[in-house]
């Protein structure tokens, strides 16, 4: 007597499963789907910039060679230069950056 009943609660728990498995899967397939872009640095600029947060400002790690430092201030500037739309701010961290990677500071900084 109790094993038909207990099929029966058996069929019906995954009969709602299944039916709870299957909206479960429409909504994930449902969703937008998220870029792959690298996350960007949150946060301020600091007062002397170092060499973390120059190679934070081109993309790189900071023990690459110059040619890999010119290349990625190169990508960074075409795409914050003032004369496309760009900040003169931006601009003006992304030279100092190369500048620190490089070794070329003077010590004045960024004019703003």
């Amino acid at each position: 007597m109790a094993t038909p009943f207990l099929a029966g609660v058996a069929v019906a728990a995954t009969a709602l499963a299944g039916r709870y498995g299957i909206q479960a899967w429409q909504a994930f397939k449902a969703r937008p789907p998220r870029p792959k872009i690298k996350k960007f640095y949150e946060g301020g600029f600091q007062p002397t910039m170092t060499r973390r947060e120059a190679a934070l400002i081109l993309g790189i790690r900071e023990n690459v060679p110059a040619e890999k430092v010119k290349e990625a201030h190169r990508k960074v500037m075409v795409a914050n230069h003032p004369d496309a739309g760009g900040s003169h701010f931006l601009a003006s961290k992304i030279n100092e950056a190369k500048d620190v990677m490089l070794g070329k500071t003077k010590g004045g900084g960024s004019p703003f």
